[in-house]
């Protein structure tokens, strides 16, 4: 997998671009939210309220699911969260991305001042370094900078909403697929239907997850006509039922019928409030997927189809009710029995296929989420399996995929019925929401400089319709809503435990970090050799020396003859240009052969594998020796940076053609080169296993010194890289609380013994690894 063929890039679309991404959009954007006729009227008058001959219920709910689309999918996320992009990527994290670089709160310890002169820190606009334009903004932006307190409550706030979308992960396969599949209710009697409706919905979820492992782009290009060919029956069967039974049902729109319904029903109304919010559910993922598409083909597939198609079928719905009132059932409130009797098995399959879309998107996303998560330094390292080299974002995780697999079914056998999983999706939906509405109010102020008046007014108005559904839902704790308060807990309380530890981990480094002078005093006397070799040292600081080292050295007195203080970490952007990869610099004089290399990723970047991360690492090496001299323009890495810290940003090799270029072949296939203007430094080792050239452009000339740094670093690749990686065991040193104890010694530890490590410890061979143990007192 190549990390760069993942890369988003933003450029002018031509319509044609926008159209062909509005259609594809409709397969992974809008699966879920298309298939919410499914279930919403069967929820909403499940319990709390009954249909009767006045229609007075009927009417209200459907003036209800009108408004709460028109003001919450269409007004707030296509014309207003939509714009929040952080450089084309969408969804929490982006927001939380945000909120960091403009208000300098980041909940990553290795942050650098290099890192905001990267492209994607600087794209909206280069406003991170101004002040908001009111008195209020900067004071909130100075309070955000100063108290801890203010940025871990805003790091726990997009955690809850991260954990929410993983919970709704679960609860919305279960609920589309039960909901899709109960159409064969009316096909069978009531006593045979409760024994196949529940094993029916279990087979297709289980085949679901089994099949996540090969990836969506196979069948992908199937997810879009699914997802148009259901919209259109669920918009034709709708128009049909409209003319046919009610052409007057479009009276229903008028708000006056959310007052009636509201007078009449009073308690039982406000509580089937539960039930209508399922109408939104999936309206985040327009959000979330952004990174995938653009704003303008999001918006038009949303105005020009979805939203129609379903105002369509939710009106047809009601018209069709408004015209039988003989409840004969339990089932008769429901999608299926609005449909023409004889083209029910045709939208029943048509219903199953579309749930099962999106189903996909929906677990597509949680993998994407934790993904961020994981790269943020907020949940454990997971094995993170990239299914497509062309369609940027399609990864998929193991260990997660049959955890949700587990609790979907959980879900789906242990309530058994539409009401109660409605109640337990419709919560999580709208904390995500709610989450957002926060979040914006922040990037309104901060990101966009309007004034503070602005955002409480964003806030009031859609956190008033977002906390009067939050409400509804959270009274049916008991009736499943306790079911994503449960699952969101359990993974805030592993995030936060992940986060702490790594924060811990990371201050111990810190401060037991050794000096430059220390290393450079290491020689002869103290018995330390160099052997051949390149040693590439994994490590998180961007500053000093690691005390893992230090430990090293001390108990093997020894190291390569180039020696590479690596650190892979990530920054607060979706993506990090291919020739702002690398930041290069020595580590005390010249001829000791000493780098410090820093290999900075965006949160939605893919990183590469062994073999060509270890060439682009070399070469970025030799990139940096060449220009050393020629174009000594160093970058400040920190704000307290020494003349030892002074690195050079350097692209991948693809990225600097005109510099240098790395070949490799083995010792028993080289051929003779032919005439060439660029010169070849060789190593005279006799008999290598591999032949490592450097293929240095003639101008600008290098200098004999810079030559034979190159000439040594190119006979330290023919002898091979070693990576030392440390192995780390956290524990709580003496005098901490209790809390701490079992936070650390317990809960970290159990996290770090049953996670993946690093991701270079999973790509390089394990013949060329050296671990060295430690013990951390934090």
């Amino acid at each position: 997998m190549d990390l760069e063929t993942g890369f988003h890039h933003v450029k002018k679309e031509s319509w044609r671009t926008v159209l062909t991404l509005a259609y594809q959009s409709l397969g992974v954007v809008y699966g879920d939210l298309s298939t919410s006729p499914l279930y919403v009227y069967k929820s909403t008058f499940d319990e709390d309220i009954h249909h009767s001959e006045t229609n007075e219920e009927i009417y209200g709910v459907l003036s209800f699911v009108f408004w709460t689309l028109t003001l919450v999918p269409l007004l707030k996320y296509v014309f207003i969260v939509l714009k929040a992009d952080d450089n084309g990527e969408g969804g929490t994290f982006a927001l939380y991305s945000l909120l960091c670089r403009h208000a300098r709160v980041n909940s990553l310890p290795n942050c650098q001042l290099a890192d905001e002169e990267l492209s994607e820190y600087k794209k909206d606009g280069g406003v991170n370094g101004l002040s908001p334009k009111s008195n209020l903004g900067s004071r909130l932006k100075s309070s955000l900078e100063k108290h801890r307190v203010l940025q871990r409550f805003l790091l726990v706030l997009a955690l809850i909403g991260t954990c929410m979308v993983i919970g709704d992960g679960i609860l919305t396969p279960a609920l589309s697929v039960f909901s899709a599949v109960s159409g064969l209710e009316l096909s069978m009697s009531k006593e045979h239907h409760k024994y196949v409706e529940v094993p029916v919905t279990c087979v297709i979820l289980i085949c679901l997850f089994a099949l996540q492992h090969y990836g969506t782009h196979r069948v992908g290009y199937l997810f879009a006509p699914v997802i148009l060919i259901w919209l259109l029956c669920i918009s034709s069967i709708g128009l049909y039922n409209i003319i046919y039974w009610n052409p007057h049902v479009y009276r229903a729109l008028s708000p006056y019928y959310m007052y009636k319904f509201l007078k009449k029903t009073q308690q039982g109304g406000w509580l089937s409030l539960g039930g209508i919010l399922l109408c939104i559910t999936g309206s985040e993922a327009m959000f979330a997927d952004l990174g995938h598409f653009s704003q303008l083909s999001i918006k038009i597939a949303f105005t020009s189809l979805v939203y129609p198609s379903l105002i369509l079928a939710y009106m047809g719905q009601a018209a069709y009710l408004s015209r039988h009132h003989n409840i004969e059932s339990d089932y008769q409130i429901g999608f299926y029995v609005s449909v023409p009797e004889k083209l029910r098995w045709p939208v029943l399959v048509i219903a199953i296929l579309a749930a099962v879309v999106g189903s996909q998107a929906i677990i597509t996303g949680t993998f994407s989420i934790i993904k961020q998560c994981s790269s943020l330094g907020c949940f454990p390292k997971v094995k993170i399996v990239h299914t497509s080299s062309k369609i940027h974002g399609q990864i998929y995780i193991p260990e997660i995929n049959w955890l949700l697999m587990v609790l979907c079914l959980a879900v789906t056998v242990g309530f058994r019925d539409t009401r109660r999983m409605g109640n337990a999706s419709g919560l999580a939906v709208i904390t995500v929401m709610l989450v957002t509405t926060c979040l914006m109010s922040l990037v309104i102020v901060l990101c966009w400089q309007k004034s503070v008046f602005l955002a409480i007014c964003f806030v009031f108005f859609f956190g008033t319709i977002e906390a009067l559904y939050f409400t509804a839902s959270l009274v049916k704790f008991l009736e499943g809503a306790w079911v994503p308060i449960a699952l969101s807990f359990i993974f805030l309380v592993v995030m936060c435990v992940w986060h702490y530890g790594t924060l811990k981990k990371y201050e111990f480094d810190v401060q037991n970090k050794v000096s430059v002078n220390w290393l450079l005093t290491l020689g002869p006397d103290l018995g330390i050799v160099r052997v051949r070799g390149i040693g590439l040292l994994h490590t998180e600081l961007v500053s000093g020396i690691p005390a893992i080292f230090s430990h090293f050295v001390t108990n093997f007195p020894a190291f390569h003859q180039v020696l590479v203080f690596l650190c892979i970490k990530s920054v607060p952007v979706p993506h990090v240009r291919p020739e702002e990869r690398f930041l290069v610099g020595h580590i005390g004089p010249r001829e000791c052969r000493i780098y410090r290399c820093i290999v900075r990723y965006g949160y939605r970047d893919v990183h590469k594998d062994d073999i060509e991360f270890e060439k682009d690492l070399v070469c970025s090496i030799a990139e940096f020796v060449r220009s050393e001299n020629s174009s000594p323009h160093y970058v400040k890495v920190d704000r307290e940076t020494d003349n030892d810290d002074k690195m050079k940003v350097v692209g991948t090799c693809l990225t600097h053609l005109d510099g240098i270029q790395m070949s490799e072949d083995d010792s028993d296939n080289i051929e003779e080169a032919g005439p060439s203007e660029l010169k070849e430094i060789q190593s005279p080792t006799i008999k290598p296993r591999k032949r490592v050239r450097f293929i240095v452009p003639e101008s600008p000339k290098i200098e004999s010194e810079s030559m034979e740094e190159l000439r040594e670093l190119t006979e330290a690749r023919e002898a091979g890289v070693a990576y030392i990686l440390g192995h780390t065991c956290l524990r709580a040193k003496q005098g901490s609380s209790l809390i701490k104890k079992l936070v650390i010694d317990f809960g970290y530890e159990f996290l770090r013994k049953n996670s993946r490590t690093s991701t270079l410890a999973l790509t390089v061979p394990h013949v060329s690894t050296l671990e060295v143990g430690m013990v951390y007192h934090v």
